[in-house]
């Protein structure tokens, strides 16, 4: 069996179900501690609803999509450098970059634990044109609900500021095929892209890989070498 998908397997537990049991080795939510139980899906109100999965699990695109460099951003919603990424040098990729047509960013998720699972999970749930919003929110308030005594009820406070109602968030965050499909993604970056840390930039599908929460000088450097 494929290491990372071992692992996957492992983390999640034999007899549990991927929600419920998600636990990555070494990684815990900072405050080290365990996030109650979602809500059984069945305790779900009925009237629920949420976009079909495949639109759930799309790329969002960050900009042109015709843009010639793409990045793949590989983070954890809990992971410091991530949000250090994404307050502090995103912004100024953005301005030069992404603004002016010559980049695109797509976010994959690499969730290092529960609390980033869940979040990663919200997010998919979220409008597609609030998607990057929402995110970019939740970097920039990451010390509050990563780290609240309950980070799902922490993080529905989110959700709702982005219009889902109490009852889609419940659905979102018990969705097994969702959290199925964004522990996919974790493995596809481990397998394709050798991602071992978050966060890790691939440009170009591996013309130039950049690791940890570089200065926008370092990305400036490898997105214009490309763009020659």
């Amino acid at each position: 069996m494929n290491r990372n998908l071992l692992g996957i397997l492992t983390l999640l537990g034999i007899g549990m179900t991927l929600i419920v049991g998600l636990a990555i080795v070494g990684s815990r939510p900072s405050n080290g501690q365990t996030l109650p139980a979602p809500v059984a899906p069945t305790q779900v109100a009925e009237t629920a609803t949420l976009p079909p999965l495949a639109d759930m699990l799309a790329d969002r695109v960050l900009g042109d999509p015709k843009a010639p460099v793409t990045i793949l951003d590989y983070s954890s919603m809990t992971c410091p450098h991530c949000a250090t990424f994404h307050t502090e040098t995103l912004p100024k990729i953005k301005e030069k970059y992404i603004d002016t047509g010559k980049v695109k960013l797509v976010f994959r998720d690499f969730p290092l634990d529960q609390a980033a699972l869940r979040a990663s999970m919200l997010q998919r749930c979220a409008p597609a044109e609030r998607y990057y919003p929402l995110i970019d929110v939740l970097f920039k308030s990451q010390g509050q609900w990563s780290r609240a005594s309950d980070p799902a009820k922490a993080l529905a406070q989110y959700g709702k500021l982005a219009g889902m109602s109490q009852a889609t968030i419940d659905a979102c965050l018990t969705n097994q095929q969702l959290a199925d499909g964004i522990l996919q993604s974790r493995l596809t970056g481990s397998d394709k892209h050798k991602v071992e840390s978050t966060p890790t930039f691939i440009l170009n599908d591996g013309a130039a890989t950049i690791g940890g929460a570089q200065s926008f000088e370092t990305f400036a450097a490898a997105i214009d070498k490309l763009l020659k």
